[in-house]
């Protein structure tokens, strides 16, 4: 047999290097942290040193899975446990010695009590219920466990677990409170905000596109009550709104109610035609036209190309926006942003936060997707029940994470300085 001292940045890494090095058939004596490279104790790193030994090839005939021990200090199995007859190889190993093979004796009563030790391992880990998992952690089982509470995605997931294995110290790991505010510095990097251009050219027109049921009619209202009244630095403008979701039922009459208490104009177009003249009528007269759409299901391809051409009337310089029920599972999300690409929309809204508890679908989606969110509703008030999008307010509504309010608005601040020019 050949003994080994392995040193690497983490656990996981001296692993892969021993199993790189020495193949699978080696158990592990013990490992500790220690500090690595840095010139007369300064620049030093954290890492993690392993010792242990190969097994050679007459240990193939003794069928005892070699062991390693896990970050908690759990020895478990580097090759798939197998069913062994402790006694009867420990009573083979000793009858072996006593036959004459005394030049073997030593190395037989050593694999022996091996036997013995292995046994006993076994017995721990069935007592617990199972073997413990490669490379697991008690921080990792219950950061995982978090995030699967909210909803994300196992991708998502997996991708901030590698991190942590990858870029916190093993001393670290053993800190759940810097696990998680790891985890939560990570998540809040993958949540890309929508910024709005400093200057548009008069009228601004605004489209705001999405499955049925999501709320874009109210959407749009709020949308108006924003723009009417001005928000932050943000100064009022003069603005309109056209709806072509004239068919559905209560849709006009919810529409005019909006009009009304905003006492801007409300207009209903039903063709391409129509949508381009009333955009010209009233391009002189408004800073920002505001236009609401009919909610098609996204698997209904056809109809989706119908209202793409329809909404080429508004001209190349108009801004799409989509809109989604935050209630929406991760995988329907990713397929809704799919089928409205041909829309080239700038920016996704989030409807409906108030009704569920769960943000990691949505930020799981939009992070794998590269997507910005621009702003987010909780509410059916208007004004009212509307915000922009912020890092902060997406981790303050995440479950079982102990959110540091305070540390996640310093490194994620909300930018309140936007005021938008025009261009003549």
């Amino acid at each position: 047999m050949e003994y080994f001292i392995e040193q690497a940045a983490n656990y996981t890494e001296c692993l892969n290097k021993i199993r790189l090095k020495y193949g699978d058939r080696v158990t592990i004596l013990n490992q500790r942290s220690i500090r690595m490279g840095g010139f007369l104790g300064l620049f030093a790193k954290d890492g993690v040193e392993i010792a242990g030994f190969t097994q050679n090839s007459y240990a193939k005939d003794v069928r005892i899975a070699s062991t390693s021990v896990s970050p908690q200090g759990i020895p478990h199995t580097l090759e798939p446990k197998r069913n062994v007859d402790f006694e009867a190889e420990k009573k083979k190993l000793v009858e072996m010695g006593t036959a004459g093979k005394k030049e073997n004796s030593t190395w037989l009563k050593a694999m022996a009590d091996m036997a013995d030790d292995v046994k006993l391992i076994k017995e721990k880990l069935d007592k617990n219920g199972a073997a413990v998992e490669r490379d697991e952690h008690p921080s990792l089982v219950r950061l995982q466990e978090t995030m699967e509470l909210n909803d994300f995605s196992s991708s998502f997931t997996q991708n901030i677990i590698e991190r942590c294995k990858k870029e916190i110290s093993f001393e670290g790991l053993n800190d759940y409170d810097v696990v998680q505010d790891k985890a939560l510095e990570w998540i809040g990097e993958s949540i890309g905000l929508y910024k709005e251009e400093k200057f548009y050219k008069r009228p601004r027109i605004m489209v705001l596109v999405g499955p049925t049921g999501v709320g874009k009619t109210t959407t749009i209202a709020k949308l108006a009550a924003i723009f009417k009244i001005g928000s932050g630095n943000a100064s009022p403008i003069s603005f309109c709104m056209i709806t072509i979701d004239a068919y559905r039922i209560g849709a006009k009459a919810q529409m005019e109610v909006y009009g009304n208490i905003m006492q801007v104009p409300v207009s209903y177009v039903e063709d391409y035609n129509d949508l381009k003249r009333v955009i010209a009528q009233y391009s002189s007269d408004v800073d920002m036209i505001l236009v609401d759409t009919i909610g098609k299901s996204p698997r209904k391809s056809v109809e989706l190309g119908e209202m793409k051409q329809l909404l080429d009337a508004c001209g190349p310089s108009a801004e799409v926006h989509l809109a989604l029920a935050a209630t929406t599972k991760c995988s329907d999300i990713k397929e809704i942003l799919r089928q409205f690409e041909p829309f080239n929309y700038r920016s996704v809204i989030i409807t409906k936060l108030d009704e569920t508890i769960r943000m990691g679908n949505v930020i799981s989606a939009l992070a794998e997707k590269g997507k910005l969110v621009s702003y987010i509703t909780d509410g059916q008030k208007v004004p009212g029940d509307i915000q922009k999008a912020s890092v902060v307010r997406f981790l303050i509504n995440l479950e079982g994470f102990n959110v540091k309010r305070s540390k996640i608005e310093e490194q994620f601040p909300i930018d309140e300085s936007e005021q938008v020019q025009w261009r003549k």
